[in-house]
């Protein structure tokens, strides 16, 4: 019995349903356009505002900020590949026990092998000192910044030398690495930055470490609603976007039990248990998605919505990826915001009069949405420079 067939076109319907950037596909609320594609880039702070925007039926940079730092719906953790991603506070406990408690624990292992060839006798019970020494400034003055915690906590002013002795031997105050310690284990979290909601410029607030759960549990829920969102997809995908072990993709997809279906290039794929049926097609749509958006970044091998001769204009040369435009499903083109604030956009193939018209009503849509702010993409692409150029 043959597998089941899923065309290019259906893979490229479900970014449109699954990933909410079909008009009649958006969400209501922040957490659910993070759901939709399990979690946010956060590396960059516009990245989140801007793909929560493109999967929003409604509602301004105000409507994130309130889901970030008041409701705290949403919230932004060191987890997959040991970068930023912003998720839903259902989903946090998951990807913390799957992910992010790994993480911190090689964290704290790495700083405290720094504080013991640094040779000041800095140690395990000094850095348990300083950790407890910014909660309590936390407690007593309220979200602070690194700098504010700094000047109220001495031991975060204490310097260390990296690499002693070695030619790129360098010096290295303490601060940013224990508040990246403590975020890590989920004891702060970031709060509302200084200045607009494109500033990295981060308060911290002392707040309690996710609930524990089984490690191999939570990677099972990753990995389901994973396969969900971007299926289908490989284990080398998931492997990719998570950065586990090929031992523990394989323990999490077993787990799952997911269904094999024939894509259209005669390879194989997984997805969900028993979603192989046809995916009809939404109605048209344009996007204008920003620099690392999921739905860019969610397989290690994207050649289903994107032509590989667009590659070398789209990425730098780290393999991230740039603001992109989108049209029913496939990456047709970048866009850059001038200084000016215009919304400018080039095409790199020939889609077509409808849709250069969908592209252009959403340019105008994503202009009046930011408004007076700027955003400069933290990796800049070759095509985003020419645009702004």
């Amino acid at each position: 019995m043959s597998l089941p067939l899923v065309t290019t076109a259906e893979r490229r319907h479900r970014l449109g349903r699954r990933h909410r950037l079909a008009p009649s596909a958006r969400a209501a609320t922040v957490a659910e356009t993070a759901d939709s594609v399990v979690a946010l880039h956060a590396t960059d702070a516009a990245t989140v505002f801007l793909s929560a925007r493109a999967r929003l039926t409604e509602g301004g940079p105000d409507a994130i900020e309130r889901a970030l730092y008041e409701d705290v719906s949403l919230v932004r953790l060191l987890s997959m590949r040991n970068t930023l991603f912003a998720v839903s506070a259902e989903l946090a406990p998951h990807v913390d026990a799957s992910t992010a408690r790994a993480i911190a624990a090689k964290e704290r292992r790495a700083l405290l092998k720094h504080l013991d060839e640094d040779g000041q006798g800095l140690d395990a019970t000094w850095l348990a000192g300083a950790e407890a020494a910014a909660l309590d400034a936390l407690d007593a003055h309220g979200p602070s910044t690194g700098s504010q915690l700094s000047a109220a906590v001495p031991a975060l002013r204490q310097k260390i030398t990296i690499s002693r002795g070695k030619k790129y031997e360098t010096e290295q105050g303490v601060a940013t690495r224990v508040i990246r310690l403590l975020a890590a284990d989920g004891r702060i979290r970031r709060a509302r930055p200084r200045g607009s909601w494109t500033s990295s410029q981060y308060r911290w607030v002392h707040t309690e470490p996710w609930p524990a759960a089984p490690a191999t549990e939570a990677r099972t829920e990753i990995a389901r609603r994973w396969l969900r969102a971007y299926g289908p997809a490989t284990e080398a995908d998931l492997k990719w976007w998570t950065g586990w072990t090929l031992t523990d993709v394989r323990k999490a997809l077993a787990a799952v039990g997911p269904d094999q279906v024939r894509l259209e290039d005669g390879s194989t794929a997984l997805v969900s248990p028993g979603d192989t049926g046809p995916e009809p097609a939404p109605e048209p749509w344009a996007a204008l998605l920003p620099a690392l958006d999921p739905t860019a970044m969610g397989w290690a091998d994207r050649g289903f919505h994107l032509d590989p001769d667009h590659k070398s204009a789209l990425f730098d040369y780290a393999g991230n990826i740039g603001p992109t435009v989108w049209w029913n499903g496939e990456i047709v083109g970048g866009w850059a915001q001038r200084s000016d604030g215009e919304i400018v956009w080039r095409l790199l193939g020939s889609p077509g009069r409808a849709a250069e018209q969908a592209i252009t009503t959403e340019a105008a849509r994503l202009a009046a949405w930011v408004g007076e702010a700027r955003i400069t993409p933290r990796f800049r692409t070759p095509l985003e420079r020419e645009l702004v150029a």
